[in-house]
């Protein structure tokens, strides 16, 4: 999950695994895998980026708890 801003400035959070597509309209338009969309003030690299960190973050966790926290060992 990500925070964006919408244009009225309210936050909301994307499950990123729902992202379809995302358009610069020069807003940046995410399209959800339901036809869905939302327009938010952030770029399509800010978005992107965010998207990176939180897969990054998932990842690490994934590792540390299957591989350091191996109790089979």
């Amino acid at each position: 999950m990500i925070k964006l801003t919408k244009l009225n400035n309210e936050t909301v959070v994307v499950n990123v695994d729902q992202i379809q597509t995302i358009e610069v309209i020069p807003e940046s338009k995410i399209i959800f895998v339901n036809k869905e969309y939302i327009i938010v003030k952030e770029s399509e690299d800010e978005i992107i980026d965010r998207i990176i960190d939180f897969s990054a973050k998932v990842y690490n966790l994934h590792k540390y708890i299957t591989v350091e926290h191996d109790d089979r060992q």
